[in-house]
Parts: structure tokens; C-alpha cells; sequence
């Protein structure tokens, strides 16, 4: 009978160990989800990236687009346009 309760014993400190101990059962599910976040942060870099690579292209390039930053973010007007100031 002591072997019995030896062996259920060791049994569910066993199962304890696998289920909260490291590596175990919790923290692989902890791992899976720190991963899929990790993966979509990864998927949002680069797709960010992608975005910056096609506005350097812009900018090393397209005279136009060059044009419509510098006078969007810039404020410049070329020679001939007409400026018009309001009081606020």
C-alpha cells in the first residue's frame, strides 16, 4: 500500500512539473501567444519598411513627388505662384 501512494504521489508531482514547471504546458502556451504577437509586429516592420523603400524610390526619382513635398511639408512656392497670407 505505501508503494501505491509513493507512486501516486510521484505521479502528480510529476504532472505538476509538467504542467507549471519551465517548459512546461503554461509556459509553452505563454511562448505561442508571445510568438504570434511577435510574428505580427515582425509582418508591421515590414510592411512599414516597404513603404519607406517605395517613398526613398519617390524621392531619388519622381520630380513631381519631390515638388509636392516641399511645398506640402516644406511651405515653398516656385517662382510665378501667387501667396496669399491670413490673419487669424
Amino acid at each position: 500500500m505505501k508503494i501505491g501512494r509513493y507512486l501516486a504521489l510521484f505521479v502528480f508531482l510529476m504532472g505538476l512539473l509538467i504542467t507549471f514547471g519551465d517548459r512546461g504546458l503554461v509556459d509553452s502556451y505563454m511562448m505561442q501567444k508571445r510568438l504570434a504577437a511577435l510574428q505580427k509586429e515582425n509582418q508591421e516592420i515590414i510592411r512599414e519598411n516597404s513603404q519607406l523603400k517605395h517613398t526613398i524610390a519617390l524621392l531619388k526619382d519622381d520630380l513631381s513627388y519631390i515638388e509636392m513635398v516641399a511645398r506640402n511639408d516644406l511651405g515653398m512656392v516656385k517662382d510665378g505662384d501667387m501667396v496669399y497670407q491670413f490673419a487669424r
